[in-house]
Protein backbone atom coordinates (compact mmCIF):
# COMPACT_ATOMS: atom_id res chain seq x y z
CA UNK A 1 0.00 0.00 0.00
CA UNK A 2 1.65 3.44 -0.74
CA UNK A 3 -0.68 5.42 0.64
CA UNK A 4 -1.32 4.95 4.52
CA UNK A 5 -4.76 2.75 5.09
CA UNK A 6 -7.52 4.37 6.70
CA UNK A 7 -10.31 2.41 7.00
CA UNK A 8 -14.04 3.01 9.01
CA UNK A 9 -16.69 1.15 10.41
CA UNK A 10 -19.60 3.28 10.48
CA UNK A 11 -22.67 2.04 12.45
CA UNK A 12 -26.09 3.35 13.08
CA UNK A 13 -27.41 3.45 16.56
CA UNK A 14 -30.76 2.30 15.39
CA UNK A 15 -30.45 -1.19 17.40
CA UNK A 16 -28.25 -3.74 18.85
CA UNK A 17 -24.75 -4.05 17.09
CA UNK A 18 -25.63 -7.59 15.42
CA UNK A 19 -23.25 -10.01 14.28
CA UNK A 20 -23.50 -8.67 10.75
CA UNK A 21 -22.37 -5.50 11.47
CA UNK A 22 -19.51 -7.36 13.93
CA UNK A 23 -18.60 -8.67 10.68
CA UNK A 24 -17.81 -5.61 8.96
CA UNK A 25 -15.95 -4.02 11.62
CA UNK A 26 -13.57 -6.94 12.00
CA UNK A 27 -12.80 -7.15 8.05
CA UNK A 28 -12.01 -3.34 8.75
CA UNK A 29 -10.17 -4.12 11.93
CA UNK A 30 -7.80 -6.67 10.34
CA UNK A 31 -7.14 -5.02 6.88
CA UNK A 32 -6.09 -1.66 8.52
CA UNK A 33 -3.63 -4.02 11.28
CA UNK A 34 -2.76 -5.88 8.50
CA UNK A 35 -1.40 -2.34 6.74
CA UNK A 36 -0.12 -0.52 9.87
CA UNK A 37 -3.18 1.72 9.01
CA UNK A 38 -5.87 3.45 11.26
CA UNK A 39 -9.55 1.83 11.87
CA UNK A 40 -12.24 4.40 12.61
CA UNK A 41 -15.22 4.65 14.14
CA UNK A 42 -17.99 7.07 13.47
CA UNK A 43 -21.34 7.32 14.73
CA UNK A 44 -24.15 7.42 11.60
CA UNK A 45 -26.66 8.82 13.93
CA UNK A 46 -28.52 11.63 11.13
CA UNK A 47 -32.03 9.19 11.31
CA UNK A 48 -32.61 10.92 14.82
CA UNK A 49 -36.32 9.15 14.45
CA UNK A 50 -34.80 6.17 14.78
CA UNK A 51 -32.05 6.76 17.39
CA UNK A 52 -31.66 4.83 20.41
CA UNK A 53 -29.56 6.14 22.88
CA UNK A 54 -28.22 2.28 24.79
CA UNK A 55 -27.93 1.30 21.31
CA UNK A 56 -25.07 3.62 21.14
CA UNK A 57 -23.30 2.71 24.21
CA UNK A 58 -24.16 -1.18 23.06
CA UNK A 59 -22.30 -0.76 20.44
CA UNK A 60 -18.85 0.89 22.46
CA UNK A 61 -19.00 -2.03 24.64
CA UNK A 62 -19.86 -4.94 21.49
CA UNK A 63 -16.34 -3.92 19.63
CA UNK A 64 -14.57 -3.44 22.88
CA UNK A 65 -15.59 -6.67 23.94
CA UNK A 66 -14.47 -8.39 20.72
CA UNK A 67 -11.06 -6.58 20.95
CA UNK A 68 -12.07 -4.20 18.10
CA UNK A 69 -10.43 -1.43 19.49
CA UNK A 70 -10.67 1.75 17.04
CA UNK A 71 -7.77 4.15 16.48
CA UNK A 72 -9.84 7.27 16.02
CA UNK A 73 -13.37 7.94 16.99
CA UNK A 74 -16.06 8.79 20.54
CA UNK A 75 -14.46 8.36 23.93
CA UNK A 76 -10.45 8.38 21.65
CA UNK A 77 -11.02 11.33 19.85
CA UNK A 78 -8.71 12.20 16.63
CA UNK A 79 -7.73 14.63 14.14
CA UNK A 80 -11.01 14.35 11.92
CA UNK A 81 -13.44 14.61 14.69
CA UNK A 82 -16.28 15.10 15.66
CA UNK A 83 -16.71 11.70 14.47
CA UNK A 84 -20.50 11.24 15.73
CA UNK A 85 -22.56 12.59 12.34
CA UNK A 86 -25.51 14.49 14.35
CA UNK A 87 -21.97 17.06 15.35
CA UNK A 88 -21.28 17.40 12.30
CA UNK A 89 -24.58 19.04 10.44
CA UNK A 90 -22.81 21.93 9.60
CA UNK A 91 -19.84 20.53 7.29
CA UNK A 92 -22.69 18.80 5.11
CA UNK A 93 -24.72 21.95 4.46
CA UNK A 94 -22.13 23.95 4.00
CA UNK A 95 -20.82 20.86 1.58
CA UNK A 96 -24.54 21.14 0.07
CA UNK A 97 -24.59 24.61 -0.63
CA UNK A 98 -21.22 23.88 -2.96
CA UNK A 99 -23.10 21.52 -4.69
CA UNK A 100 -25.85 24.21 -5.15
CA UNK A 101 -23.42 26.74 -6.47
CA UNK A 102 -21.78 24.41 -8.94
CA UNK A 103 -24.97 23.12 -10.20
CA UNK A 104 -24.76 19.82 -9.17
CA UNK A 105 -27.45 20.10 -6.57
CA UNK A 106 -30.90 21.68 -6.33
CA UNK A 107 -33.91 22.53 -3.98
CA UNK A 108 -37.04 20.46 -3.75
CA UNK A 109 -40.13 21.47 -2.81
CA UNK A 110 -42.19 18.59 -3.39
CA UNK A 111 -44.66 17.84 -0.27
CA UNK A 112 -44.72 14.39 1.68
CA UNK A 113 -48.36 13.97 0.02
CA UNK A 114 -47.12 14.42 -3.50
CA UNK A 115 -44.52 12.39 -2.92
CA UNK A 116 -46.50 9.56 -1.43
CA UNK A 117 -49.30 9.89 -4.14
CA UNK A 118 -46.20 9.94 -6.79
CA UNK A 119 -44.96 6.69 -5.44
CA UNK A 120 -49.16 4.84 -5.62
CA UNK A 121 -49.06 5.80 -9.15
CA UNK A 122 -45.97 4.25 -10.03
CA UNK A 123 -46.70 1.28 -8.59
CA UNK A 124 -50.52 1.08 -9.27
CA UNK A 125 -49.02 1.45 -13.50
CA UNK A 126 -46.01 -0.57 -12.27
CA UNK A 127 -43.64 2.22 -12.90
CA UNK A 128 -39.78 2.41 -11.63
CA UNK A 129 -40.32 3.97 -8.84
CA UNK A 130 -38.60 7.32 -7.99
CA UNK A 131 -38.62 10.85 -7.88
CA UNK A 132 -39.73 12.42 -11.54
CA UNK A 133 -37.53 15.52 -10.95
CA UNK A 134 -40.78 18.10 -10.68
CA UNK A 135 -38.15 20.59 -9.33
CA UNK A 136 -35.74 20.43 -11.02
CA UNK A 137 -36.00 23.19 -13.39
CA UNK A 138 -37.21 25.84 -11.26
CA UNK A 139 -36.73 29.33 -11.95
CA UNK A 140 -34.36 31.24 -9.81
CA UNK A 141 -37.61 33.74 -9.11
CA UNK A 142 -39.83 30.10 -8.37
CA UNK A 143 -36.82 29.25 -6.16
CA UNK A 144 -36.77 32.60 -4.33
CA UNK A 145 -40.72 32.61 -4.59
CA UNK A 146 -41.00 29.55 -2.29
CA UNK A 147 -38.03 30.49 0.16
CA UNK A 148 -39.13 33.99 0.74
CA UNK A 149 -43.04 31.86 1.66
CA UNK A 150 -41.53 29.62 3.71
CA UNK A 151 -42.27 26.38 1.99
CA UNK A 152 -40.07 23.76 3.35
CA UNK A 153 -37.69 21.65 1.03
CA UNK A 154 -34.43 19.08 0.96
CA UNK A 155 -31.60 19.17 -1.20
CA UNK A 156 -31.59 16.23 -3.84
CA UNK A 157 -28.26 15.55 -6.12
CA UNK A 158 -28.88 16.44 -10.32
CA UNK A 159 -28.11 12.90 -11.55
CA UNK A 160 -26.95 13.29 -14.72
CA UNK A 161 -28.63 11.69 -18.15
CA UNK A 162 -27.04 8.91 -20.27
CA UNK A 163 -24.12 8.49 -18.33
CA UNK A 164 -22.16 4.94 -17.38
CA UNK A 165 -21.20 4.90 -13.77
CA UNK A 166 -17.80 2.48 -13.52
CA UNK A 167 -16.37 1.42 -10.65
CA UNK A 168 -13.82 -1.48 -9.29
CA UNK A 169 -14.89 -3.41 -6.73
CA UNK A 170 -12.01 -5.29 -5.05
CA UNK A 171 -14.32 -8.39 -4.50
CA UNK A 172 -16.10 -8.54 -7.09
CA UNK A 173 -14.63 -6.61 -9.92
CA UNK A 174 -15.78 -4.02 -12.48
CA UNK A 175 -19.18 -2.81 -11.55
CA UNK A 176 -21.21 -0.64 -14.45
CA UNK A 177 -24.63 1.41 -13.59
CA UNK A 178 -26.90 3.36 -16.45
CA UNK A 179 -27.54 6.59 -14.30
CA UNK A 180 -30.83 6.44 -16.47
CA UNK A 181 -32.12 4.62 -13.31
CA UNK A 182 -31.01 6.56 -10.93
CA UNK A 183 -33.38 8.80 -9.41
CA UNK A 184 -32.05 12.24 -7.93
CA UNK A 185 -31.51 11.32 -4.57
CA UNK A 186 -32.00 13.57 -1.48
CA UNK A 187 -28.79 15.18 -0.03
CA UNK A 188 -29.94 17.38 2.81
CA UNK A 189 -33.68 16.62 4.28
CA UNK A 190 -35.79 19.05 5.28
CA UNK A 191 -34.92 18.97 8.92
CA UNK A 192 -31.11 20.16 7.99
CA UNK A 193 -30.31 17.13 8.75
CA UNK A 194 -27.69 14.79 5.40
CA UNK A 195 -28.95 11.33 4.01
CA UNK A 196 -26.55 8.82 4.35
CA UNK A 197 -25.69 9.28 1.22
CA UNK A 198 -24.16 12.75 1.58
CA UNK A 199 -22.62 12.49 4.86
CA UNK A 200 -20.99 9.18 3.88
CA UNK A 201 -19.09 10.74 1.20
CA UNK A 202 -18.28 13.65 2.86
CA UNK A 203 -16.67 12.34 5.95
CA UNK A 204 -14.97 9.50 4.16
CA UNK A 205 -13.50 12.34 2.02
CA UNK A 206 -12.71 14.47 4.85
CA UNK A 207 -11.41 11.52 7.05
CA UNK A 208 -9.37 10.79 4.50
CA UNK A 209 -10.80 7.18 4.34
CA UNK A 210 -9.06 5.04 1.75
CA UNK A 211 -10.70 1.70 1.74
CA UNK A 212 -14.23 1.60 1.97
CA UNK A 213 -15.21 -2.03 3.32
CA UNK A 214 -19.10 -2.43 3.76
CA UNK A 215 -21.81 -4.70 3.52
CA UNK A 216 -22.80 -5.85 -0.19
CA UNK A 217 -26.74 -4.11 0.56
CA UNK A 218 -24.63 -0.78 -0.13
CA UNK A 219 -23.10 -1.69 -3.44
CA UNK A 220 -26.54 -0.24 -5.38
CA UNK A 221 -25.77 3.09 -3.51
CA UNK A 222 -21.98 3.28 -4.65
CA UNK A 223 -22.78 4.80 -8.42
CA UNK A 224 -24.85 7.29 -6.46
CA UNK A 225 -21.52 8.26 -4.01
CA UNK A 226 -19.11 8.08 -7.28
CA UNK A 227 -21.19 10.51 -8.93
CA UNK A 228 -20.86 12.66 -5.74
CA UNK A 229 -17.25 12.40 -5.55
CA UNK A 230 -17.09 13.42 -9.21
CA UNK A 231 -19.60 16.93 -9.00
CA UNK A 232 -17.21 17.38 -5.97
CA UNK A 233 -13.78 17.20 -7.79
CA UNK A 234 -12.49 14.25 -5.39
CA UNK A 235 -10.87 10.99 -5.80
CA UNK A 236 -13.55 7.87 -4.14
CA UNK A 237 -11.87 5.45 -1.83
CA UNK A 238 -11.19 1.78 -2.98
CA UNK A 239 -14.50 -0.49 -2.59
CA UNK A 240 -14.97 -3.63 -1.13
CA UNK A 241 -18.91 -4.85 -0.64
CA UNK A 242 -18.77 -7.91 1.98
CA UNK A 243 -20.56 -11.00 1.23
CA UNK A 244 -24.36 -11.44 2.77
CA UNK A 245 -24.31 -14.16 5.96
CA UNK A 246 -27.32 -16.63 5.77
CA UNK A 247 -28.49 -18.58 7.97
CA UNK A 248 -27.85 -22.10 8.25
CA UNK A 249 -31.33 -23.01 5.79
CA UNK A 250 -30.20 -20.11 3.42
CA UNK A 251 -32.34 -18.05 4.59
CA UNK A 252 -31.99 -14.32 5.86
CA UNK A 253 -30.06 -13.91 8.90
CA UNK A 254 -32.69 -13.27 11.86
CA UNK A 255 -32.59 -12.90 15.73
CA UNK A 256 -33.54 -16.66 15.90
CA UNK A 257 -31.20 -17.50 13.26
CA UNK A 258 -27.74 -16.17 14.40
CA UNK A 259 -28.81 -12.23 13.70
CA UNK A 260 -28.39 -11.82 17.58
CA UNK A 261 -26.51 -9.13 18.79
CA UNK A 262 -23.03 -9.01 20.06
CA UNK A 263 -23.68 -9.21 23.76
CA UNK A 264 -26.25 -11.87 23.37
CA UNK A 265 -23.70 -14.06 22.44
CA UNK A 266 -21.42 -12.86 25.40
CA UNK A 267 -24.29 -13.31 27.64
CA UNK A 268 -24.93 -17.04 25.74
CA UNK A 269 -21.87 -18.22 27.37
CA UNK A 270 -19.51 -17.16 23.89
CA UNK A 271 -15.90 -16.11 24.67
CA UNK A 272 -14.65 -12.97 22.22
CA UNK A 273 -11.43 -14.71 21.16
CA UNK A 274 -13.86 -17.40 19.30
CA UNK A 275 -16.60 -14.93 18.18
CA UNK A 276 -13.43 -12.89 16.53
CA UNK A 277 -12.28 -16.16 15.02
CA UNK A 278 -15.78 -17.41 14.12
CA UNK A 279 -16.91 -14.13 12.42
CA UNK A 280 -13.39 -13.72 10.24
CA UNK A 281 -14.38 -17.17 8.46
CA UNK A 282 -17.14 -15.86 7.35
CA UNK A 283 -16.52 -15.38 3.86
CA UNK A 284 -12.93 -15.11 4.10
CA UNK A 285 -10.46 -18.18 4.30
CA UNK A 286 -6.64 -17.67 4.73
CA UNK A 287 -6.04 -19.74 1.93
CA UNK A 288 -5.31 -23.17 3.86
CA UNK A 289 -6.71 -25.71 6.05
CA UNK A 290 -6.40 -23.77 9.11
CA UNK A 291 -9.17 -22.75 11.07
CA UNK A 292 -8.68 -21.77 14.55
CA UNK A 293 -6.38 -18.72 14.55
CA UNK A 294 -4.73 -16.16 16.51
CA UNK A 295 -5.86 -12.47 15.99
CA UNK A 296 -2.27 -12.03 15.10
CA UNK A 297 -2.39 -14.72 12.86
CA UNK A 298 -5.93 -13.98 11.18
CA UNK A 299 -3.66 -10.16 11.13
CA UNK A 300 -1.08 -12.16 9.28
CA UNK A 301 -3.18 -13.69 6.66
CA UNK A 302 -6.14 -10.82 5.85
CA UNK A 303 -6.29 -10.07 2.47
CA UNK A 304 -9.13 -8.84 0.00
CA UNK A 305 -8.14 -10.94 -2.69
CA UNK A 306 -9.31 -14.13 -0.50
CA UNK A 307 -12.56 -12.60 0.22
CA UNK A 308 -15.33 -14.15 -1.67
CA UNK A 309 -18.19 -12.61 -3.43
CA UNK A 310 -20.42 -15.29 -2.42
CA UNK A 311 -22.54 -15.95 0.46
CA UNK A 312 -21.36 -17.46 3.77
CA UNK A 313 -23.53 -19.41 6.38
CA UNK A 314 -23.38 -18.65 10.46
CA UNK A 315 -23.32 -22.31 11.62
CA UNK A 316 -24.22 -21.75 15.17
CA UNK A 317 -22.91 -25.65 15.60
CA UNK A 318 -19.59 -24.59 14.14
CA UNK A 319 -19.44 -21.34 16.31
CA UNK A 320 -20.21 -23.75 20.01
CA UNK A 321 -17.49 -26.13 18.36
CA UNK A 322 -14.20 -23.19 18.06
CA UNK A 323 -15.38 -21.51 21.28
CA UNK A 324 -15.36 -25.42 23.27
CA UNK A 325 -11.44 -25.43 22.02
CA UNK A 326 -11.13 -21.69 23.37
CA UNK A 327 -12.73 -22.39 26.52
CA UNK A 328 -10.47 -25.60 27.00
CA UNK A 329 -7.45 -23.76 26.60
CA UNK A 330 -8.45 -20.34 28.58
CA UNK A 331 -6.52 -19.85 32.21
CA UNK A 332 -9.25 -21.23 34.52
CA UNK A 333 -8.41 -17.55 36.79
CA UNK A 334 -10.16 -15.94 33.69
CA UNK A 335 -13.72 -18.44 33.55
CA UNK A 336 -13.70 -17.56 37.36
CA UNK A 337 -15.39 -14.41 37.43
CA UNK A 338 -17.20 -15.28 34.07
CA UNK A 339 -19.34 -18.31 36.29
CA UNK A 340 -19.76 -16.78 39.77
CA UNK A 341 -22.31 -14.33 38.63
CA UNK A 342 -24.53 -17.85 37.07
CA UNK A 343 -23.68 -19.28 41.01
CA UNK A 344 -24.76 -16.71 42.76
CA UNK A 345 -28.07 -16.14 40.96
CA UNK A 346 -28.51 -19.48 42.08
CA UNK A 347 -28.11 -19.42 45.46
CA UNK A 348 -25.33 -22.13 45.16
CA UNK A 349 -22.57 -19.92 46.89
CA UNK A 350 -22.70 -17.33 49.36
CA UNK A 351 -22.77 -13.60 47.74
CA UNK A 352 -19.80 -12.51 48.94
CA UNK A 353 -17.92 -15.39 47.58
CA UNK A 354 -14.71 -13.90 45.57
CA UNK A 355 -13.31 -14.91 42.26
CA UNK A 356 -9.98 -16.19 44.07
CA UNK A 357 -11.68 -18.58 45.65
CA UNK A 358 -10.33 -22.05 45.04
CA UNK A 359 -12.93 -23.89 44.96
CA UNK A 360 -14.29 -22.53 42.12
CA UNK A 361 -11.04 -22.59 40.10
CA UNK A 362 -10.85 -26.59 40.66
CA UNK A 363 -14.67 -26.49 38.90
CA UNK A 364 -13.06 -24.27 36.01
CA UNK A 365 -10.38 -26.65 35.88
CA UNK A 366 -12.44 -29.51 35.31
CA UNK A 367 -15.74 -28.19 33.54
CA UNK A 368 -13.99 -25.94 30.56
CA UNK A 369 -12.40 -29.08 29.02
CA UNK A 370 -15.56 -30.53 28.59
CA UNK A 371 -18.19 -27.45 28.08
CA UNK A 372 -18.51 -25.79 24.98
CA UNK A 373 -20.41 -22.36 26.37
CA UNK A 374 -19.26 -20.91 30.04
CA UNK A 375 -22.88 -21.23 30.21
CA UNK A 376 -22.71 -24.91 30.39
CA UNK A 377 -19.91 -24.84 32.80
CA UNK A 378 -22.21 -23.40 35.00
CA UNK A 379 -25.52 -24.88 34.14
CA UNK A 380 -24.18 -28.24 34.57
CA UNK A 381 -22.08 -27.64 37.85
CA UNK A 382 -24.85 -28.24 40.68
CA UNK A 383 -23.23 -31.53 42.21
CA UNK A 384 -20.26 -29.51 43.04
CA UNK A 385 -22.79 -27.82 45.66
CA UNK A 386 -25.85 -30.01 46.13
CA UNK A 387 -26.27 -33.26 46.62
CA UNK A 388 -28.63 -35.24 43.98
CA UNK A 389 -32.42 -34.85 44.59
CA UNK A 390 -33.14 -37.63 41.47
CA UNK A 391 -30.82 -39.28 39.08
CA UNK A 392 -30.73 -39.13 35.68
CA UNK A 393 -33.58 -41.63 34.61
CA UNK A 394 -32.23 -43.57 31.44
CA UNK A 395 -28.68 -43.94 33.53
CA UNK A 396 -30.84 -44.85 36.74
CA UNK A 397 -32.39 -47.92 34.92
CA UNK A 398 -28.72 -48.91 33.64
CA UNK A 399 -26.55 -48.72 36.39
CA UNK A 400 -28.66 -48.75 39.88
CA UNK A 401 -29.57 -52.40 39.39
CA UNK A 402 -29.47 -54.54 42.45
CA UNK A 403 -25.82 -55.59 42.33
CA UNK A 404 -25.01 -51.86 42.73
CA UNK A 405 -25.47 -51.71 46.02
CA UNK A 406 -22.71 -53.92 46.91
CA UNK A 407 -20.32 -52.16 44.67
CA UNK A 408 -21.27 -48.57 45.88
CA UNK A 409 -20.83 -49.95 49.27
CA UNK A 410 -17.72 -51.60 48.33
CA UNK A 411 -16.49 -48.43 47.01
CA UNK A 412 -17.39 -45.96 49.77
CA UNK A 413 -15.47 -48.17 52.43
CA UNK A 414 -12.70 -48.44 50.47
CA UNK A 415 -12.65 -44.36 49.82
CA UNK A 416 -13.09 -43.79 53.00
CA UNK A 417 -9.96 -45.06 54.16
CA UNK A 418 -7.68 -43.45 51.68
CA UNK A 419 -6.03 -41.01 53.70
CA UNK A 420 -4.72 -38.96 50.65
CA UNK A 421 -7.87 -38.74 48.68
CA UNK A 422 -6.38 -37.62 45.62
CA UNK A 423 -7.06 -38.87 41.92
CA UNK A 424 -4.15 -40.81 41.52
CA UNK A 425 -4.64 -42.61 44.96
CA UNK A 426 -8.49 -42.55 43.92
CA UNK A 427 -7.77 -44.34 40.17
CA UNK A 428 -5.40 -46.57 42.09
CA UNK A 429 -8.25 -47.88 44.58
CA UNK A 430 -10.00 -48.30 42.00
CA UNK A 431 -8.08 -50.60 39.51
CA UNK A 432 -7.68 -52.50 43.33
CA UNK A 433 -10.73 -53.41 43.58
CA UNK A 434 -11.68 -54.41 39.77
CA UNK A 435 -8.90 -56.80 39.76
CA UNK A 436 -10.03 -58.22 43.50
CA UNK A 437 -13.86 -58.83 42.57
CA UNK A 438 -13.39 -59.73 38.64
CA UNK A 439 -15.14 -56.60 37.65
CA UNK A 440 -14.60 -54.58 34.81
CA UNK A 441 -13.83 -50.86 35.75
CA UNK A 442 -16.60 -49.49 33.67
CA UNK A 443 -18.90 -51.17 36.36
CA UNK A 444 -17.70 -49.17 38.53
CA UNK A 445 -16.96 -45.88 37.41
CA UNK A 446 -20.84 -45.68 36.09
CA UNK A 447 -22.74 -46.28 38.88
CA UNK A 448 -20.44 -44.13 41.05
CA UNK A 449 -20.62 -41.22 38.76
CA UNK A 450 -24.24 -41.83 38.68
CA UNK A 451 -24.42 -41.64 42.62
CA UNK A 452 -22.19 -38.78 43.16
CA UNK A 453 -23.70 -36.19 40.63
CA UNK A 454 -26.99 -37.41 39.82
CA UNK A 455 -26.01 -37.83 36.13
CA UNK A 456 -24.00 -40.13 33.37
CA UNK A 457 -21.57 -37.63 32.11
CA UNK A 458 -18.75 -34.66 33.31
CA UNK A 459 -15.66 -34.44 34.33
CA UNK A 460 -13.29 -37.37 34.35
CA UNK A 461 -14.53 -39.54 37.64
CA UNK A 462 -11.52 -39.50 39.77
CA UNK A 463 -10.72 -35.74 39.50
CA UNK A 464 -14.95 -35.16 40.44
CA UNK A 465 -14.31 -37.23 43.23
CA UNK A 466 -10.90 -35.55 44.51
CA UNK A 467 -12.78 -32.01 44.25
CA UNK A 468 -15.83 -33.11 45.89
CA UNK A 469 -13.99 -34.47 48.46
CA UNK A 470 -14.09 -37.82 50.65
CA UNK A 471 -16.73 -36.57 53.40
CA UNK A 472 -19.47 -35.70 49.88
CA UNK A 473 -18.64 -38.27 48.26
CA UNK A 474 -18.99 -41.24 50.98
CA UNK A 475 -22.09 -39.19 52.09
CA UNK A 476 -23.58 -39.47 48.62
CA UNK A 477 -22.34 -43.32 47.71
CA UNK A 478 -24.33 -44.32 51.05
CA UNK A 479 -27.19 -42.53 50.20
CA UNK A 480 -27.35 -44.01 46.40
CA UNK A 481 -26.73 -47.32 48.05
CA UNK A 482 -30.08 -47.03 50.18
CA UNK A 483 -31.81 -44.87 47.62
CA UNK A 484 -31.59 -48.52 45.65
CA UNK A 485 -32.57 -50.82 48.39
CA UNK A 486 -35.53 -48.80 48.19
CA UNK A 487 -36.43 -48.57 45.29
CA UNK A 488 -35.76 -52.42 44.41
Amino acid sequence: MNNKVRVRFAPSPTGYLHVGGARSALFNYLFARRYNGKFILRIEDTDRSRFVQDALQEIFDSLKWLGLEWDEGPQTGGDHGPYIQSQRTEIYQNHAKILLESGHAYRCFCTPERLAQLRAEQEKTKQSVGYDRCCRELTEEQIQKNLADGIPYVIRFKVPHGRTIVFEDKIRGVIQYSSDILDDLVLIKSDGFPTYHMASVVDDHLMEITHVLRGDEWIASTPRHVLIYEAFGWTPPVFAHLPVILSPDGGKLSKRKGAASVMDYKRAGFLPEALFNFLALLGWAPGDSREKMSVEELIGSFALEQVSPKASVFDEKKLEWMNGLYLAERPSESLVPEIIPIFKEKNWIDPQTTDNDPYLLRIADLMKVRSKRVTDMAENSIYFFKDPINYEEKALKKYFTSNAIEILTTIQNALDGLENFTSQEIEKKFHEISESSNIPAGKLIHPTRLAVSGVSFGPGLFELLEVLGKETVTRRLITAANFIRGNM
